[in-house]
This record gives C-alpha cells, structure tokens and sequence, in this order.
C-alpha cells in the first residue's frame, strides 16, 4: 500500500453483530470484518432484548485488528474513526463500568447485561405515562414518544432499580457510549439526544418534563447522568475531545490520539452512506452530481431487522406518528425526520421459518443448490403460470396481511398493533408458503408507501427512496418498493457497506474539521464528503403495467382501512370486557 494513502475505521454497530470498515479517502472499502454478538433474552417475557457494552467492544476490536491485517495496512495510515450504534440504551456507573439492567435483585449491580436493545419493549406503561403528560418534548417525535426510546427505559430502571444504585449511573444512547470508551470524553451527540432522549431542539432538556415524569434528580443533578447540559453537544462527526485514549488505541490496534467523530446512530449512518450517490440506470451513469438541497428530496431507508425511513429539510416539519423534526441530528441547521417499521427483516424471518413447509423449502434449496429466496421465487413464477395471472399481486389479490406483529412505530405510533391475515386456506404446503412469502414482502410495501404519504403529505417533497441494509438484495421486494410507492427505488452499490461507509464518513470528517470555520462551511465540507465517498447506486424505476397498479392501488385501500377496523375492534373488545 502507498505510505501516502489516508485511510478511515467505520464501526457499525448492529442488532446482531458489530462490522468494521477501513475505507479509503475516496470511499473505497478495502477490507471489513464482522463479529456476532450476543443478546440475551428472558424465557418468561418475550418483550426483553439485552446486551453488553464489554461483549460488543471486545468484538468490535476484534473486527478493527482483523481490518487492518487483512489490507496490510499500518495504524499511522488512519486518519479517522467513525461510530454508529443501534438506538439502544447503555448504563455503567460513573467510572464507565457496567451496570446490570436485567430485572431481580442484579439489577444496579455491576455486571455485563447493561444494554436494553432497541427491540426490548418493557417500558410500556412508562411510555404511557410520558405520553399522558402533553409536554413540549412530545411535539418533536410526532406526538408519541416511543417505548423503545431511551427515556422510558431510563424510567423503568429507575422505578425498578434500588434508589442508591440508580443514583450511580450514567445512561448513554449506544452511539454516545462508544465514543465516551473510545476518547474518555463524556460529551453527547446532538444524533442521539436529540432523536433518541427527548433533548428539544435549540431548547435543550425540558427540567419540569423531567419533574413531572418522576425522574427530578436530572435537572437537580444538572443532568450529570444524561450528558448535553448547558446544551453542549456535537454534530455528527465533529471531533470527541483529543482522538483515542491510550487505553482505547491500545484495544484496536490504533495510534493514541486518532481523531474520533461524534457518532450517530445507525439509520442515519445508512443515511449518510446512501443519499448521496449518483445512480446508473440502464446502464448510464446519471450526469446529475447532487447538492445538499437535493437531499430534501431523498429518503433514505435502512432494511434489516427493522426497517428507518429518514429524510432531511431545511425547516422543521411536523408529522403525526413520525420521529422529529430533529435539528442538528446530522447537518447544522437542517432537519430530519425519521418513520420506522419495527420488525421487516425479522417479520420475512419469521413467516418463512414458522411455516410448516419450512423444512421442504431447505431440502429443496439443499438440492438444488440455491437460496430459500430463489426457490420460493420460482414456486411463485409456477403459481402465477398455472392460475393464467399477470403478476404475483394479482396471483395472491384475495389475500390481505398487515404487518405489526411487534407493534407499529409509524405512523401510527401504537404498540399495541397487531398482525392480520385475511384469505387462508386449508393449507400447509410449499404452494402456500410461497403465496405467504409475497405477501410479506407486499404487507412492507405497502407500509412503506403509507409513511411516505404522510410525510409528504405534511409538507416533505420525498421523490426517490436509497436503500441501505439486509433487504436491499431482495429485488422482489425492492422493486415492489418502487411500484407500491410509485417512486424510483436507488440500491447502493454494495447493500452491506453503506452503513458502516457513513460511519467512516464521520471518521474522515473529524480528522478534516478542525480547519472548518463556522457551522456553514462545515455541512457543506460533510456533505463533500458525502458525495465523494459515494459509490453511484443503481435505480430500479416503477415498472408495474395499468392492471398491476390498479390491483395495488386496491391493496393500499384495503391496508389502510384495516387499521381503522383493527382499533374499532379493540375498542369494541374493551367496552364490552367492562
């Protein structure tokens, strides 16, 4: 390798694994590694997801050593080191040891089951009381705030937790823990407070919020244990205090003292690695470079196990049941909102594997040497032939699935959402799998088109979706995408890298920051970047003929009205259970 080569560390920090990346000035990812990680689940209650900061760290350096042995590159050659996490709540006491969140008489103590994932859904009815109090923080994540956000946890650890052990921990969105181990430097993101921990833009932490929720020893304490008082925060990829501690560079492999940049959380690195990129289509690469303004336009989706649908504007804009707006969460100045499904990835897992053709869906893929994807695939090519349709919508159109098995996030922030099929019939065999594959697919969809509508409808101008993630390989449904939503759909050049690209973004970002001046010059300098280390994507256009659109069209009706029917059967449920 050239000695005069810069290169740059991404951490992407996902649900089931940790990934780095070592990237190179112009984007190129020259090597990566993954490590699984653990989560821990409790048998009697399957709303609890935990992790541990100790096993994600030892992974990820893990992942950073495998990196640079793989390019033979030497640890002077980075220049910069960028975090992005799961939205996931990390708690150590003050000198950063773990602290125990798993419910009984552990709790408090120190110990390394200290994360409450994203996914775990304890905080119900600290959610509901947060929700009852009309505060001003509600306003800013569509007017509910989130049982999987970080305040409700905190809230339920507190109600749960020894009052003694409470007062001994500091509580850390993911992404925010990572650089505090990484630098020793305790400051917070503007990402994670902000869109995760009920900060308010321009205003800061709401003490009488606080008050009122029952957690007053934060404003008494001058938020000691949340980070960001006096509203000191960064933007994404400005620069953590001096680099790397000794400690910390000693783990990865790394020089002490390596610039790293505030981190955000993984759905907006996935945004800063996609929205970006030119794009080819049909095989041309389009002449249009992007400027910051046109990302107003793009949404940016993050497909795995859950699906983040992200845009960005130039003035607040208010959506019921969507997150935000945020300032500051990435650009200085700028806004973005954040939709979300809560379970996609997970939701395709499960309906495939829960089946009772499951097991002949793998012989078959076995046998023929193939993905499960690809033989349903062609299962459902074989249906639609043998019915004499014209399309796979068409081939399951008496069959109706709404998607919120674990709850709905957006947009309409409610979860006690549940799934519903209609249209089954007495079978169990692989014809039936196949149909129940589509209609997964079709059930996201359509759910993806419902979020767009209603941002757009308040006042966003989404044109074009950028994936990023897991899902971003499966064309059946990317192009379901593109013909539900009736927009172009853009894949990034490699579905897996661009999460842990955008974090790199961040590491080369703060290794340039320091000869910005002023908060102008610095998004436009990010942004630069963006779009420098942005492999061109390619664009899948909606491609559905008149009949197909029609039938889509009447699926859209149909999803939208079993919601409302759904919460008119609830309540029915509860009025009559009085």
């Amino acid at each position: 390798m050239s000695p005069h080569t810069s290169y740059y560390i991404g951490v992407d920090v996902g649900t089931g694994s940790v990934r780095a990346g070592l990237v190179k000035h112009d984007g190129t990812l020259v090597a990566s590694y993954t490590e699984p990680t653990l989560t821990f689940r409790d048998p009697n209650d399957h709303r609890i997801f935990e992790q541990s900061t100790t096993n994600i760290w030892t992974g990820m350096c893990k992942a950073i050593k495998a990196s640079l042995e793989e390019a033979k590159v030497s640890p002077s050659d980075v220049k910069g080191v960028g975090f992005d996490a799961t939205c996931s709540l990390a708690v150590t006491d003050m000198n950063g040891d773990p602290v125990v969140v798993t419910r009984g008489e552990q709790l408090g103590e120190i110990g390394d089951r200290n994360i409450i994932l994203w996914a775990d859904h304890r905080a119900e009815e600290e959610a509901n009381l947060i929700n009852s109090t009309g505060s001003v923080v509600l306003d800013y994540v569509g007017g509910t705030m989130s049982l999987e956000m970080e305040i409700p946890k905190t809230l339920w650890l507190k109600k749960h937790m020894k009052p003694e052990r409470f007062a001994r921990c500091q509580f850390f969105d993911l992404p925010d823990f990572l650089t505090y181990r990484a630098t020793s430097d305790n400051i917070r993101s503007c990402c994670s407070l902000t869109c995760k921990c009920s900060f308010v833009p321009a205003k800061g932490w709401q003490a009488d919020f606080f008050t009122k929720i029952g957690l007053p020893e934060f404003p008494q304490n001058k938020y000691t244990q949340l980070g960001g008082a006096d509203q000191k925060v960064l933007t994404a990829g400005l620069p953590v205090g001096n680099g790397l501690s000794k400690r910390a560079a000693e783990e990865m492999g790394l020089l002490e003292g390596t610039p790293v940049g505030s981190g955000v959380i993984d759905a907006y690195a996935g945004w800063l690695g996609t929205t970006a990129a030119r794009y080819t289509e049909n095989g041309k690469l389009s002449d249009i470079v992007p400027s910051l303004d046109e990302s107003r336009h793009r949404l940016a989706a993050v497909a795995g196990t859950s699906t983040c649908h992200i845009v960005q504007s130039p003035e607040g804009v208010f959506v019921n049941g969507v997150w935000g707006p945020y300032k500051d969460a990435v650009f200085p100045g700028w806004w973005m909102n954040e939709g979300g499904q809560s379970s996609t990835g997970q939701l395709i897992d499960f309906m495939i594997t829960t089946h009772p053709a499951y097991p002949r869906l793998q012989e078959l893929a076995e046998e023929q040497k193939t993905s499960i994807h690809d033989v349903l695939h062609d299962e459902l090519e074989k249906l639609r032939i043998e019915a004499g349709v014209d399309s796979w919508t068409e081939l399951t159109k008496d069959m109706h699935f709404y998607p919120d098995l674990h709850g709905n996030r957006s947009p309409i922030a409610d979860p006690r959402m549940r799934g519903s099929l209609m249209g089954l019939a007495l079978d169990d065999g692989l014809g039936d799998l196949a149909r129940k594959f589509n209609l997964t697919l079709e059930a996201i969809a359509l759910q993806t088109r419902h979020i767009v509508d209603e941002m757009n409808a308040k006042g966003h101008t989404i044109n074009a979706i950028y994936m990023s993630g897991g899902q971003a390989k499966n064309h059946m449904l990317m192009q379901l995408f593109a013909d539900t939503c009736r927009m172009p759909v853009v894949l990034p050049q490699s579905s897996g890298a661009a999460v842990v690209l955008g974090a790199a973004m961040l590491g080369r970002f703060s290794a340039e920051a320091a000869a910005l001046k002023g908060t102008a010059a610095q998004g436009e300098a990010l942004w630069n970047i963006m779009v420098e280390m942005t492999p061109p994507g390619t664009m899948i256009a909606p491609a559905a003929d008149a009949k197909e659109k029609k039938l889509l069209e009447a699926k859209y009706k149909i999803f939208r009205e079993s919601i409302e029917i759904q919460k008119r059967w609830r309540k029915e449920m509860e009025e009559a259970s009085q």
